[in-house]
Formats: C-alpha cells, structure tokens, sequence
C-alpha cells in the first residue's frame, strides 16, 4: 500500500452517517429528517444543499467527547487506507456556539489524536481556521485565543468560508500574527473564484499552502510563480468534481498543474459527503506510484508539523 499523507479534510465534514447516527442516539437527539438517504449517503443536491447537509450534520455534536470521537475516527479511517499523517483544519466557532471552552475541546481532540496514534501509528495535527465570511475581526480574535493558549497539536491557521466575501488582505493582521508567532499558515482560494484569488492570497498573506487552488491551472504566469515560490496547493479532485467545478476527474487540472511544476498533495476535503476517501484520491489521481509517493512526499514536507516529526515520517515512508 502506498503511504499516504492529508493536509486538507474538514473535521466537521469527516463524519460518517453512521457515526452522525451514532451520535444523534447518544446525544438523545433524532437525526435530521431527510439527512441520510436510503442508500445511507447524505443527501444534498448543489452547493446551498451541501452547505445546509454540513449543518445539520454538525448538530448531532454536543460535547468535548463527541469531537474527540471524531478526529479518532477519522484518522482510524484514513490509517486503514495507508496514512501516516492527517492535518485536520477545525473551526472554534461550533463548540463555542455549544459554551464549550476552547482549551476542553482541544483536550478532547488532543486524547482523539492520541488514540489514533496508540492504536493505528497514524500523527494527526490540527489547523484551527477561522471562517471567511463572518469577517477579520473574528479572525482576529481567534488567532489572539490560539496564541494565547498554545496547544501542541496545533501547528497552522487557515481560513475557508466563502472566497467571495472580503479581501485576503483584510485577514492580514489575523494572518500577520499566527506567522509572526511560527504557525504555519494556508488558506482556500481558486476553488471557487478564479486565478485573481490566488494571487490575492500569495500576495497579501504569508501562506506556504492554498487550500484548493485548482484555478490557477486557467493562468500560466501563476503556476510559473506557484512553481517559482514552491508555494503548495492542497488539491481535492473529488472535492471539486462533487460540486461542479469541474465535470469529472478526467477534466480536472491535477495533472496539468504537476505539469507545470506546482507542488500539489492530495486531499478529500469533507469525505463522506463526497462520496470519497484520501485512498479514493489516491487510486483516482492516474499517477503511477513514484508520483504518488511523492506527492506524499510533497504532503509531510509541506506540512506544519515539527521538523522531527517531519524527518520521522519520511524516514518510516521510505524513498
């Protein structure tokens, strides 16, 4: 099996439906009338119906144990499929929105990722990002929580939300400040929006990684600049190909951009709601193995984690 390694899954879209169910019935709650289809898939139609799917889904959380039952399962998940590392990018705002402290709730994912590693030898680290349209003042202030109480599992910051709404460099202080305390920072653009939104990222923010990016595959000046800068994008094929930004993996830019130097991981972004998995990612690229492996090689090189950490991984994955 070839090893494996993720920089782009959302904790809050990792969840099965059946441990949504499993944690709809411990929390004493129903799952959400028309969430889970009859062949057990969620069930949403185009991106508004995806985003509401993600929030019902996220409801069936109510506790510090449900998230670290989460981060566990997943990395369960992705170890069985050959990963050696996951960075999973998490969201302050769903249990603050709970009354949960931030400090509990990182305790709960820290004994997930623990668990993972007891069990499966799988290293798990955590991206807190903030949310894109709810503005750069909460951004602000999350960054100001997340240096204030460092936590050793979180490594890096990152934003998602939607690319329409403000300007990179409106989030810069936010950004300027993880950077400036050594977090290591990424950020989703050309997902959605074009090229224009990636430049905007490089340019205004200090980010080593994009989230998505696939658009810059329309300009060739940026993926000579990507390539010139070494800057690494975290590209979700199935990600894209669910929700209509492309037609179908044989139209998708992955190769055009390994064509054309940019470094790219592979990732599944919110698995389970489409229809993926990072080793579906994997098989599906049309890589041969050394490609892959060095994509997993790209993955934990680019990855936030500690330099140790990094050096041990690749020494286990091997050349």
């Amino acid at each position: 099996m070839i090893p494996k390694a993720e920089l782009h899954c959302h904790l809050e879209g990792s969840i099965s439906p059946a441990l949504a169910r499993e944690l709809a019935e411990r929390n004493r709650l129903d799952v959400p009338i028309g969430l889970i289809g009859e062949g057990g898939h969620y069930v949403w139609k185009d991106f508004l119906g995806f985003l509401s799917a993600y929030d019902l889904v996220c409801t069936t959380l109510r506790t510090p144990p449900d998230f670290g039952d989460v981060i566990y399962s997943y990395l369960a998940s992705a170890a069985r499929q050959g990963a050696v590392y996951v960075e999973m990018s998490c969201s302050p705002e769903r249990p603050a929105t709970l009354g949960m402290p931030y400090n509990a709730w990182l305790e709960a994912l820290e004994g997930g990722i623990d668990r993972a590693r007891r069990d499966f030898g799988i290293e798990g680290r955590i991206i807190i990002i903030c949310i894109r349209h709810r503005g750069p003042e909460r951004a602000l202030s999350m960054v100001r929580t997340m240096v204030s109480e460092p936590h050793r599992y979180v490594v890096g910051f990152g934003m998602g939300g939607d690319e329409a709404q403000y300007r990179p460099v409106d989030f810069a202080p936010a950004y300027r400040l993880a950077h400036d305390k050594g977090f290591g920072c990424t950020v989703h653009a050309g997902e959605v929006l074009g090229p224009e939104s990636v430049w905007a990222a490089i340019n205004d923010l200090p980010v080593t990684r994009i989230g998505h990016g696939v658009r810059s595959a329309e300009d060739p000046r940026l993926m000579a600049e990507l390539a010139r800068r070494g800057i690494v994008l975290e590209v979700c094929p199935g990600s894209n190909v669910a929700l209509g930004i492309y037609p179908d993996r044989a139209a998708h830019p992955l190769h055009r951009l390994i064509e054309a130097g940019v470094p790219v991981t592979l990732n599944s972004d919110d698995p389970p709601f489409f229809h993926t998995t990072l080793g579906t990612e994997y098989d599906e690229a049309g890589l041969g193995e050394p490609q892959l492996r060095g994509i997993t090689h790209t993955a934990i090189a680019a990855s936030f984690a500690d330099e140790g950490t990094k050096q041990k991984l690749l020494g286990e994955i091997g050349p």
